[in-house]
C-alpha cells in the first residue's frame, strides 16, 4: 500500500512544483528581487528532485516487497513540505525566521537518502 502512496506522493509534488515553477517564472520574475527568485528557484528543484525520488521509491518498493520504504517515504514527504515549502514563504514574504526552519527539511531529506541506500542494500 504503501509503494502507491510514495508515487502518488511523489506525481502530486512534481504537479505542483511545475505549476510553482511555471508561476515564479512568470507572474513572480518582475515582483520579486534576484535573491528571493534564487530562494524560489531552489525551493522548487528541490521539490522537484525530491518528487521523483518518492516515485522511485515507490516502484522499488513494488518490486522489492520486503523493502520498508516508510522512514525514506516519509522523510522525502517531510523534506519538500518543510524545506521546499519554507523556502517558497520565505521568497514571497521575506519572513526571515523561517530561513531557521528550512535546515530540518535539509536534514529530512539527508535522512530519507540515507534509509533510501541502507534499506535498499538490505533488500
Amino acid at each position: 500500500m504503501l509503494a502507491k502512496q510514495w508515487v502518488v506522493f511523489g506525481s502530486i509534488f512534481g504537479f505542483f512544483g511545475v505549476l510553482l515553477g511555471a508561476f515564479g517564472a512568470h507572474a513572480l520574475k518582475d515582483s520579486l528581487p534576484e535573491k528571493s527568485l534564487e530562494i524560489y528557484q531552489t525551493a522548487v528543484h528541490y521539490q522537484m528532485i525530491h518528487a521523483l525520488a518518492l516515485i522511485v521509491l515507490g516502484i522499488w518498493s513494488l518490486q522489492n516487497p520486503s523493502f520498508d520504504s516508510q522512514l525514506p517515504g516519509w522523510a522525502f514527504t517531510l523534506g519538500v513540505v518543510v524545506f521546499s515549502g519554507s523556502l517558497v514563504i520565505l521568497a514571497i514574504t521575506q519572513l526571515k525566521f523561517l530561513g531557521a526552519i528550512t535546515p530540518v527539511g535539509g536534514l529530512a531529506f539527508l535522512v530519507g537518502w540515507i534509509a533510501f541506500a541502507f534499506r535498499a542494500w538490505k533488500a
